[in-house]
């Protein structure tokens, strides 16, 4: 088994300095998340933002293909939850209808994309509303992707034809489709949903994390004995440096494992994650697309900044008051999302229907570069509410 070093926080002054992000400048920044999103009500209504704008505006798209649409209809569910205003719970309702019929005629979900789409969406209305329709649709998401699981291997195949040998691999992505599957568990109190989503999460565990901290994108396993193959990059800048959003996606996915399982070792990882994406950001606490990167001209992903603060506030709950690392992460959570904020918000953007400038979809297929992209806007906005109120995940 191999070993994983923690490399602790190399320049420890840098979160020492308490980030002096106020309740006033949190209310502020969730008030101007909500004009965006009163401006892009009747717009989106029954269609949905695409998952990248173009010049910082989201086209339109049906909630048909790809693997975005719930984010903005959990920004919905956000506003409806903290104003408690209906008009917001209304949008979110009519939008339930498409994801209904989507998982119903498994319509474009020939992946394991089921916990974006599903969790923010219909998790959401069934935690907050009590909508037996949504949680329905939300078991069948679950007994979706529970049927992408491969035995050999014990993990939930990524991308697909679940025939297609040359596709045999997970993506660290996942780790945060699983949680459909553990509240699936609580829900109808079928352990297989449990027990795939345990296994998928100790074999990401054991081969998506590297020896110091860093994480492939995805691992390929023998198809015919389910051995571990290879890690390799899809939308990171090559096989041996660390995608920025894979690592922010490792932070919160463990964050999140450890909150249904208790599972004591997911605390020790998450912190060599967790490290490791800290000690790898520049001056402004936003990360640039890929890792690898710490200065220069490359593109920043605020997006993959959004993610991480949301898992370092989700573990922050857990860790002991003690916990020498607790202030730390605390400070760097607040630290992050200040320069979100204060330098890459669109609040002076009229112009925009996005929340956060500067993400990065996917850089090697040229798609979505220095753009707003709509898990960006959906978890920067749950990290202001986390910071708000004693929020209950969603995943």
């Amino acid at each position: 088994m191999k070993t994983i070093i923690n490399e602790g926080i190399k320049d420890i002054r840098k979160y020492e300095i308490m980030p002096l992000l106020t309740q006033e400048q949190i209310k502020e920044a969730f008030t101007q998340v909500l004009k965006k999103i009163d401006m892009n009500l009747d717009t989106f209504t029954y269609k949905f933002p695409a998952e990248s704008s173009q010049g910082n505006v989201y086209p339109t798209i049906e909630n048909t293909k790809g693997w975005g649409t719930g984010f903005w209809t959990g920004m919905l569910w956000l506003a409806y939850e903290v104003t408690g205003d209906a008009k917001y719970r209304k949008v979110a309702e009519i939008q339930l209808e498409s994801f209904k019929k989507r998982i119903d005629e498994k319509i474009g979900v020939n992946h394991h994309d089921m916990g974006f789409l599903y969790s923010p969406s219909c998790v959401a209305a069934y935690k907050l509303t009590g909508n037996e329709t949504a949680r329905d649709s939300a078991i069948k998401a679950a007994e979706h992707l529970a049927t992408r699981y491969r035995e050999k291997g014990g993990f939930i195949q990524a991308w697909g034809d679940i025939n297609d040998p040359t596709k045999y691999r997970l993506i660290i992505d996942c780790l945060m489709n699983i949680p459909l599957l553990f509240w699936a568990r609580e829900v109808t109190k079928n352990s297989k949903y449990y027990d795939i989503a345990y296994t998928h999460l100790k074999t990401t565990m054991a081969n998506i994390f590297r020896e110091d901290g860093s994480t492939f994108h995805t691992y390929y396993f023998d198809p015919e004995t389910g051995a571990p193959v290879k890690g390799v990059t899809h939308q990171g800048f090559s096989n041996d440096s660390c995608w920025a959003r894979g690592q922010a996606w490792g932070i919160y996915g463990l964050a999140l494992g450890y909150s249904y399982t208790g599972d004591e070792s997911i605390v020790e990882l998450y912190k060599k994650v967790a490290n490791y994406f800290l000690n790898r950001l520049p001056e402004d606490y936003v990360c640039y697309w890929d890792l690898i990167f710490t200065s220069g001209n490359e593109e920043r992903d605020s997006s993959a900044a959004a993610i991480a603060v949301c898992g370092l506030l989700e573990m922050n709950k857990v860790l002991a008051d003690n916990d020498p690392d607790k202030q730390i992460y605390s400070n760097a959570a607040q630290l992050i999302l200040k320069s979100l904020i204060e330098n890459y918000s669109t609040k002076d953007m009229p112009e925009s229907n996005g929340l956060l400038l500067h993400a990065v979809y996917a850089k090697p297929q040229g798609i979505g570069i220095d753009e707003c992209n709509i898990w960006g806007d959906y978890y920067y906005m749950e990290a202001l509410v986390r910071l708000m109120k004693d929020w209950k995940p969603y995943w």
